[in-house]
């Protein structure tokens, strides 16, 4: 029998990722719309396109993203474009008994100051990093949406929560991208005009976790179709979510100097400490992931490689 599963922001990099592993399916059929095709702000156009398409399941990988100059100078639309498809979606696929639903979500939900690495528990429990607070509000309120609806009408709506992810599909953008992408195109910049140092913001001690998005898009849909009961055994009706990362980190030096090599640049790395570092460490606990049955496969260095290919062919770039 074959199933529809609509998956909301196929173009990004998580959505495109997921797609790229769905079509591996032969009794899947993916439904996709453009932004200019259905605008997900609107609650009539996604309500609409609910009912006339009917889909099985739904993805919801859209949202609005970017690194720290973005969220710091965009906050209200990240917290108000977030909400709206958020409440747009997981309400229309209710009202159309949707039965399933995935909501995809960031580890930027944790408090600043929480104990590393970062258990699903530690949700609701400090103050959130300021740079990226209205985008994690916007998320958190995500969670616990699909929480109040399986709660109230029996759904089996989840939320997986990402750490940092990279790959194919990113954003290469020079102001409004996250680090890997942002660092990735700012060496092989230096590397054609010849320069002699790349400085990166802040002192290059926080340490990160990356997590290649082929790897996110198998999680999310290995999550997605566990077994209800299964999945129910690691959770909590009211804290379900599921983190999903590597459960290892680099700092941004190390990350800094593994992209150099990468991409082949000569020069020097610098840091510019008067910029802001964020937090000094984000490492998801990755145990309840562990225990459903999925590990990380993709190593840093590799999806970097992998990441590095991705940028060249999106700028037509033949590498030397």
């Amino acid at each position: 029998m074959m199933k529809k599963i609509f998956v909301c922001g196929h173009n990004g990099m998580v959505g495109s990722a997921i797609c790229r592993k769905l079509k591996q399916h032969p009794n899947v059929k993916i439904l996709t719309r453009s932004r200019a095709e259905l605008d997900l702000c609107d609650q009539a156009a996604v309500l609409e396109f609910m009912r006339s398409e009917r889909p099985d399941d739904v993805i919801l990988a859209a949202a609005k993203v970017g690194g720290i100059h973005a969220n710091n100078t965009y906050p209200a639309e990240f917290i108000y474009q977030n909400l709206q498809i958020q409440s747009n979606v997981i309400h229309a696929a209710h009202l159309n008994d949707v039965q399933k639903l995935l909501f995809l979500g960031s580890s930027c939900i944790y408090p600043r100051q929480v104990p590393q690495p970062m258990r699903e528990d530690a949700l609701l429990k400090g103050q959130l990093e300021p740079t990226n607070e209205p985008y994690a509000i916007a998320k958190i309120a995500g969670i616990k949406m699909c929480e109040s609806y399986n709660r109230q009408y029996g759904r089996d709506y989840r939320s997986v929560m990402p750490t940092n992810l990279y790959g194919p599909g990113d954003n290469y953008h020079p102001e409004n991208s996250h680090v890997v992408p942002a660092l990735i195109r700012r060496f092989h910049e230096a590397k054609e005009q010849s320069l002699s140092e790349v400085v990166v913001w802040g002192s290059g001690t926080p340490k990160r976790e990356f997590l290649y998005v082929d790897d996110m898009a198998e999680a999310s849909l290995f999550v997605h179709n566990l077994d209800q009961a299964i999945f129910a055994a690691q959770t909590e009706p009211m804290l379900s979510h599921v983190n999903v990362g590597t459960g290892t980190d680099v700092t941004i030096r190390d990350l800094g100097e593994t992209i150099k090599e990468v991409v082949g640049f000569k020069g020097n790395l610098g840091f510019d400490i008067s910029k802001p570092d964020g937090p000094p460490r984000k490492l998801m606990d990755v145990e309840v992931l562990s225990n459903l049955g999925w590990t990380a496969r993709v190593g840093l260095r590799e999806g970097l490689r992998q990441s590095y290919q991705d940028f060249l062919n999106s700028q037509n770039i033949r590498q030397r």
